[in-house]
């Protein structure tokens, strides 16, 4: 049997390596959040319908579902900082061809590349469970919710501001930002030392992950949960530009204010949250505020009124999304953390898959029915949930 050591990781080094990972992510996630407000109305200039843009958001989740497991294996074998560094670097090259591009095609190529490449969110996740414990691991899966809701709250109203000088700038701008972050990543992100000694063997492929019980519902809920996201981040910017005008900036805005409200809840809240309350009954709440939220939203007829139930939605996905990293990453021991968050990322994948086309076509039929379909998933995906095992430790709740 091959044993590979590992020195175990001093907890006093555990910050600085956590904030090094957290810096990396945020900055990845700018440069997609630039990205996200301005890809609909550039795909409806090359001549997407609702329908094809639902295809290219696809495109780019089908190839994430593929590349999830193949990253989180391969930085259980080689390293978590080698594939990170592969990945940024790759992310910087799709962001570049998607801003040279000039045609609905090749609009397509450079978003299957950017999905290959964007998969690396499983890595990272890897990564943190090898140097947090059990018992602090929701805090800091908030942190990297956080970090989502950082990379919304700069991206998008940057986005949306680079569009003044060009179509394209925003896509080199973002392009420019990986490649600076690739820079940063190799001179200060570290790989993490291990709990303890990693032994050769573990699972090692998506099926065996699947055969764990409690992983399996826990993907199926998240899928269910990422399906219903899905639906309104790929007709929000068609929904407010036909029913109140509004333009790239202002798309951007709104989900500026949606990631204030979720960066505030996962970075500042979560700790005392996840102190108080075991991880399924914050899950079972969230999913409880989206499914309230995802129906209330086509009935508004003002964007005041609008913004109470998208900011509900924002409560609900920052209370939802982080105890369920959290619970996932309990099935997996060092050997397999990489696979098994892999396996649980490409779920969400899966979901991006076939949400954004059907999400076009509700669309095309009608502005509201993506919105009564994510509430229809996410009341599922509570059912589901609701089965979930509670982790068995101190806390009160």
């Amino acid at each position: 049997m091959n044993v590979t050591s590992f020195s175990k990781p001093d907890p006093g080094d555990r910050k600085p390596s956590l904030s090094v990972l957290f810096s990396v992510i945020v900055v990845d996630l700018i440069g997609f959040g630039i990205v996200v407000p301005i890809l609909p109305f550039w795909a409806e200039r090359f001549g997407a319908s609702g329908t094809t843009l639902g295809l290219l958001l696809a495109s780019h989740a089908g190839m994430q579902l593929l590349g999830a497991p193949i990253w989180g294996r391969l930085s259980d074998r080689i390293g978590r900082r080698p594939v990170m560094l592969i990945t940024i670097a790759g992310t910087a090259v799709s962001l570049l061809l998607l801003g040279f591009a000039t045609s609905l095609l090749q609009l397509f190529l450079a978003r299957l590349l950017s999905g290959l490449f964007a998969a690396n969110i499983s890595v990272a996740t890897a990564y943190l469970t090898d140097v947090t414990d059990e018992a602090d691991r929701t805090k800091w899966m908030g942190m990297i919710g956080a970090s989502f809701a950082v990379g919304f709250t700069l991206g998008p109203p940057l986005g949306g501001l680079l569009t003044r000088i060009d179509d394209s700038t925003p896509m080199e701008f973002a392009a420019g930002l990986a490649a600076i972050n690739f820079l940063w990543a190799w001179l200060r992100l570290k790989e993490p030392g291990e709990h303890a000694t990693r032994e050769a063997g573990g699972l090692t492929n998506r099926f065996d992950v699947l055969r764990e019980g409690g992983v399996a519902r826990l993907c199926l809920v998240y899928f269910l949960f990422t399906f219903a996201v899905t639906q309104l981040e790929t007709t929000f910017a068609l929904f407010m530009s036909h029913r109140f005008g509004f333009d790239e900036l202002g798309v951007a805005m709104v989900m500026l204010a949606m990631a204030i409200v979720m960066g505030g809840i996962q970075g500042g809240g979560m700790k005392r949250l996840a102190a108080a309350f075991q991880e399924r009954r914050l899950v079972l709440a969230g999913l409880a505020c989206m499914t309230l939220a995802f129906a209330l939203v086509p009935t508004t007829g003002s964007v005041a009124w609008l913004m109470a139930p998208l900011a509900l939605a924002a409560v609900g996905r920052a209370l939802a999304q982080p105890p369920m990293m959290s619970l996932v990453s309990l099935f997996a021991d060092e050997r397999s953390r990489g696979i098994v968050m892999g396996v649980f990322q490409s779920s969400a994948s899966a979901a991006r898959v076939v949400g954004p086309v059907v999400a076009g076509l509700l669309y095309d039929a009608s502005d509201a029915l993506p919105y009564f379909a994510a509430a229809g998933l996410t009341a599922l995906s509570f059912a589901l949930a609701l089965a979930v095992e509670e982790r068995k430790d101190d806390r009160a709740g």
